[in-house]
């Protein structure tokens, strides 16, 4: 939000900035305070210290937990729908079985991550996490040990992808001010990317995940895991009065009159042939919103260079339907069918069972709407402007110059496409004066979306997001994800950097 005021020096702006982490982090980790009401007391002591104007406060407060739920919101709860379906149907276990049997269990955490770089190419990291996590977490289950083990280094992937490649926002927005050639980008993204992803993200994920043994959560998936598809011999007939029907809905009831006098909750009736769906059909499922948002992406590309007129009706609809939250309602409402109604499953027992995997992602969305209100107090404080003008008048080397930028400003402010923003604002002329070639841009941009990633913590959504949805407490997401997530940050910017150098010979 764009506040209109006098920003306080960059020594002040400094010491409001470590101190509000320092006493955010003490009230979570010392107080046990709730995170919701921790960043709520922070957010606002911080913009009263570092003098926002009283009568903006509640503007800037309210304006940055809203724009962080409206774009996250609906993704959680039709993320988490989407995962409680194949769950539900035994699909799960039929992707871990396919995918273990073919590939061995030593390298299923492999696997996973150069799936994820596939996947997160053309997906947003927070809507290709909640379609890839309950494959994570299936393989965690299926292989037993630690769940980080199976998630830390194929979500760090995810997140190098959205790091490095477009049409991501922030390596695009940064091509477009230094004047990159995308295609480069993209190029050299993508090799700059697997390889820190590697090193950073896959070697690195995986000594933790062993050194760090959590459980799996029961939470994601709204209830208890379902390691069987539904077959005659767990359809509710089988219960007796007063038993659940083992999927978190109600007891069994008597059936209606003129259904024969067979005690069966009408929650949980099924087809008696039900078997667990095929690995294409789940996989078909899976790539839906990846290919719907993939048409989006493409369509917009193309109509904004000239090859399709952009007014075109056809081109208006793939933009709607391809957006990642209507992308994620298509695949749910396609899953209800393909997965439940086709399979025999009552409509009702769909929506108790959707409807209970709502429930647990209430404190999660509160959680990650606080983090991005605490966000917004630290940008509009100025606090990244004050600090990234000191790096600029330091005489530093181009890319040693930007990194810092984009560093700084990630750990302030936790959002890549304000870092690079800022980064590609201030160094602009600087890099414009150097006359550089066209494979030093584009190394200059992954230099820069490297230190995009640096230090996610408290105010970064994605924190609070890894952290609720597998169980972590503030301490463990701190020694694992941010750890993780810096390290291939820093590779990155460091395998670009070498391409600068080499560049420049």
């Amino acid at each position: 939000m764009d506040v209109k005021f006098d920003h306080l020096a960059t020594g002040p702006l400094l010491l409001i900035c470590v101190g509000a982490i320092a006493a955010l982090l003490f009230l979570i980790l010392k107080v046990k305070m709730h995170a919701v009401v921790a960043l709520t007391i922070v957010s606002l002591g911080t913009a009263f210290v570092a003098r926002i104007p009283n009568a903006e406060i509640m503007d800037v407060l309210l304006g940055g937990l809203g724009e962080t739920l409206g774009d996250i919101a609906l993704l959680i709860a039709f993320g988490v729908m989407f995962a409680r379906l194949i769950e539900f149907s035994g699909g799960t276990k039929v992707l871990v079985d396919a995918l273990v049997d073919k590939l061995g269990e030593k390298r299923a955490p492999l696997a996973l991550g150069i799936a994820s770089l596939v996947f997160g190419i053309p997906i947003f990291f927070d809507a290709a996490f909640l379609v890839m996590l309950p494959l994570y977490l299936g393989v965690a289950r299926r292989l037993g040990g630690s769940m980080l083990l199976y998630v830390l280094g194929p979500t760090a992937a995810l997140s190098m992808m959205h790091m490095m490649m477009p049409p991501h926002p922030g390596v695009t927005t940064a091509s477009v001010l230094l004047g990159a050639d995308i295609g480069l980008v993209m190029l050299f993204g993508l090799a700059v990317g697997a390889l820190g992803w590697y090193f950073g993200g896959h070697l690195l994920g995986a000594w933790m995940g062993r050194r760090l043994v959590l459980p799996i959560p029961e939470a994601f998936s709204g209830g208890p895991q379902v390691d069987e598809p539904y077959t005659p011999a767990n359809r509710a007939d089988s219960h007796t009065p007063g038993e659940t029907d083992g999927t978190g809905g109600s007891p069994a009831a008597p059936a209606a009159s003129g259904s024969g006098g067979t005690a069966t909750d009408v929650k949980t009736r099924v087809a008696p042939a039900a078997k667990a769906p095929s690995v294409p059909t789940l996989l078909a499922l899976i790539c839906l919103p990846l290919v719907l948002i993939l048409l989006n992406t493409g369509s917009t590309m193309l109509a904004r260079v000239g090859v399709f007129d952009e007014d075109a009706a056809w081109v208006a609809l793939l933009q709607v339907i391809g957006s990642t939250s209507i992308a994620l309602l298509i695949t749910v409402v396609t899953a209800c069918y393909v997965l439940g109604a086709r399979r025999g499953a009552a409509a009702v027992l769909l929506e108790d069972m959707m409807d209970s995997s709502l429930k647990p992602i209430a404190s999660v969305l509160l959680v990650v709407g606080a983090g991005g209100m605490f966000a917004a107090v630290l940008e509009t404080s100025g606090i990244g402007d004050a600090l990234a003008g000191t790096i600029d008048a330091s005489g530093l080397p181009l890319p040693a110059a930007l990194f810092l930028i984009c560093a700084i400003m990630s750990a302030a402010v936790g959002s890549t496409t304000v870092s690079v923003t800022t980064a590609a604002g201030l160094m602009g002329s600087a890099v414009a004066a150097a006359d550089l070639n066209p494979v030093q841009l584009a190394a200059l941009v992954l230099v820069m979306a490297g230190g995009s990633g640096i230090l996610p913590h408290v105010n970064d959504a994605g924190f609070w997001l890894m952290s609720r949805l597998l169980g972590m407490t503030v301490t463990e997401t701190l020694k694992t994800w941010t750890v993780v997530k810096t390290m291939i940050g820093v590779y990155a910017a460091l395998f670009a950097s070498v391409i600068y150098v080499i560049a420049s010979l």
